[in-house]
């Protein structure tokens, strides 16, 4: 019963002006299905049970807000006016949500093929092991791009660490498991780890994933979650990355 209880909230990334998209538009506001991308999002995040959800806003913010009606009351748009990496705009989320406790969902704006019922396997997991992170992973065929998953004497071990791409050695670019950029944590735990975390990385930039270490360090559970569909971790990056998403989008 004091699992049911347990408050849930969210925050969505959504700052980000997505240059390769070769568009004045904001990412999140090209559409698949008719509808912006932030919108399929923010649909997964309430239909799990998360509220409120902060949406963390930067590049063109009040267009993203206008894309919204007065009905969503649910929802906060804390500023991130400067981007300073996945971290950073994690923390301005964090600060939305000073009153609120239990676990909260971190989403990314720009993956809009994440299934209800992926995130509320997750959520579940998340509780069943009391874990203070919870991340979904997937298996990619060319994971070219992503964040590396690394495990403790590889698949199947345990989650030691994630590693973006730009700072991975060979062995590591090697790894077929990546980092969705989606997440559950324990929003006590995530509120005392995002103020430790470094720009030491190539990209000089504050990098969410740095919290795994922070919370094997404390000897706190970490668990992952691999997505039973690859094709819902996909992010839009490119034309190509949403007229795929389109194409699949279509086949459900």
């Amino acid at each position: 019963m004091a699992q049911a209880l347990k408050e849930l909230s969210a925050i969505v990334l959504a700052a980000g002006q997505g240059k390769r998209m070769g568009s004045p538009l904001a990412k999140v506001l090209h559409t698949l299905g008719g509808r912006p991308l932030i919108h399929h999002v923010i649909d997964s995040a309430r239909c799990t049970g998360a509220h409120p959800i902060a949406v963390v806003v930067g590049h063109q913010a009040g267009a993203v807000r206008e894309v919204f009606s007065g009905d969503d009351g649910d929802l906060l748009f804390p500023l991130q006016a400067e981007q300073l990496g996945t971290g950073h705009a994690a923390s301005v989320g964090v600060s939305a949500l000073a009153d609120k406790s239990g676990d909260v969902m971190v989403l990314c704006g720009d993956v809009p093929l994440l299934r209800t019922e992926t995130l509320e396997e997750l959520v579940g997991l998340h509780r069943t092991e009391g874990a203070v992170v919870t991340v979904l992973t997937a298996i990619m065929e060319d994971p070219a791009g992503y964040g590396r998953v690394l495990r403790q004497g590889g698949p199947g071990g345990r989650v030691v660490g994630i590693r973006e791409e730009a700072d991975a050695t060979d062995e590591e670019r090697a790894i077929r498991e990546i980092n969705t950029g989606t997440y559950v944590f324990d929003l006590d735990f995530l509120s005392r780890a995002l103020p430790r975390i470094r720009a030491e990385n190539e990209q000089k930039e504050y990098y969410l994933p740095d919290v795994v270490p922070l919370a094997l360090e404390e000897g706190l559970p970490v668990a992952a979650l691999v997505a039973p569909e690859p094709q819902e971790a996909m992010g839009v990056n490119h034309p190509d990355d949403l007229a795929r998403a389109e194409a699949l989008w279509a086949a459900r």
